[in-house]
């Protein structure tokens, strides 16, 4: 028989929720660990992770690859659970992991199914009850205990996880309700929530689209509307139809978007040959003599990207004005991308913004407004580039609220 009263509710079977149980599960297994999720097939967002094999980790995770709250709060649960410990956890499951030149971690399978798998294997053999699909739509506090409802009906719990992922990859079923949820119970947001590690657009008609299908290694570099430089990344881009996307793009989306909301004028730049400067290039240019400026760029880029790339100049033969220099320069070295918007949540691997950590205790992860509800994973102001960074921020939360909230309830019984 199902039982409505339990210890231990935790809302949302994705990455941060699946560890969670697992901890909270075998550190007391006298109680009872109930794990509630909407979705018919649990682990959607960790089956496309990767591009289908799961980047479990990286193999150094720092609180300097992630943004949003303070570096320094965020170490705080980084530091209690990190990489190493990740390695070995899945190495207890079965899951051999494998290091690529990129420092990224994936199973030596390749499959993204032996990360699901071992991680439902070890909520399983943990005896975590697993209640799916129970969408959860309202959690209340009534004195010491908390009310969870849906449309399957109504639960009670001594203690309640918020793991519902935020907004990206909605028909996931991280949909945003779980801000809806800890708004209800006593939290603050952000002042913005928006898509991270998403790729950006360009206008329609603009040239690059030309050249979709093509992927270089290129800089780019944001700057602020004082000509400051903010950030840059070097890595794979690639050009798409709709824009840009690739590493290197992803990676900068987040401080772009998040740039451009404070400050219009923030614009993105990018240097097709990263290995140059513009100073470099120009010196290049004057060093060519007879040569047409086309011999250089095909050097350092495809033929079909070298050929629009000047064909964008008034460029027509082998002596360059200095006004002609400048340009070609600027359109190689710092070109301005006049970014027109992103492709939005169904595109982002994550959400920027949410719960502030400033309203955790951050060596459990409990809520300071709302005693007895901890919250983990993307729900928090915590999002990493790619590489496996916010996947490590997952397991570390999971594992700090989950051996925290099994002796939470041990204290309170045994006072």
């Amino acid at each position: 028989m199902t039982s409505n009263t339990v210890d231990i509710a935790i809302v949302g079977a994705g990455a941060a929720g699946l560890m969670t149980a697992i901890w909270a599960a075998r550190r007391h297994p006298d109680q009872h660990v109930v794990l509630l999720d909407g979705a018919r097939k649990l682990g959607a967002k960790i089956l496309v992770a990767g591009g289908g094999r799961c980047n479990v980790t990286h193999h150094e995770v720092t609180a300097a690859a992630f943004a949003g709250a303070s570096r320094k709060q965020i170490q705080r649960v980084l530091r209690r659970f990190d990489a190493s410990q990740t390695v070995e956890f899945f190495k207890q499951q079965g899951v051999t992991l494998k290091q690529e030149d990129t420092g990224k971690l994936f199973p030596t399978t390749d499959s993204a199914r032996t990360i699901l798998n071992a991680l439902l294997k070890a909520a399983h053999v943990a005896n975590v009850d697993f209640r799916h699909p129970q969408r959860v739509e309202t959690v209340e506090k009534i004195d010491d205990h908390f009310v969870i409802t849906g449309d399957w009906g109504t639960l009670q719990a001594r203690k309640v996880v918020l793991a519902t992922g935020g907004r990206s990859i909605p028909k996931s079923g991280s949909d945003g309700h779980g801000y809806t949820l800890a708004k209800g119970l006593g939290h603050s947001l952000t002042p913005y929530l928006f898509p991270a590690l998403v790729p950006l657009t360009l206008p329609k008609t603009h040239f690059l689209s030309q050249l979709s299908g093509i992927t270089l290694p290129a800089t780019l570099a944001l700057w602020s509307g004082t000509n400051k430089r903010l950030q840059t990344f070097t890595n794979s881009t690639l050009i798409t139809h709709f824009g840009l996307s690739g590493p290197s793009v992803l990676d900068v989306s987040r401080y772009y978007l998040d740039a451009k909301q404070a400050d219009p004028a923030t614009r993105l730049t990018v240097n097709w040959i990263p290995e140059i400067t513009s100073e470099q290039f120009e010196q290049a240019l004057l060093g060519l003599g007879k040569k047409q400026p086309i011999s250089l760029l095909r050097q350092h880029l495809p033929e079909r990207m070298a050929t629009l790339l000047l064909a964008q100049t008034d460029i027509a033969g082998a002596q360059l004005t200095k006004l002609q220099r400048k340009q070609l320069v600027e359109l190689v070295t710092r070109y301005p991308l006049p970014i027109s918007g992103n492709r939005g949540y169904n595109y982002a691997e994550v959400t920027a913004g949410g719960v502030p950590l400033a309203e955790l205790n951050l060596k459990t992860l409990e809520s300071k407004r709302c005693p007895g509800l901890y919250i983990v994973g993307e729900l928090c102001d915590v999002d990493g580039r790619i590489g496996g960074f916010n996947f490590q921020w997952a397991w570390a939360s999971g594992y700090v609220a989950g051996n925290s909230i099994g002796d939470a309830l041990e204290t309170t019984s045994t006072r």
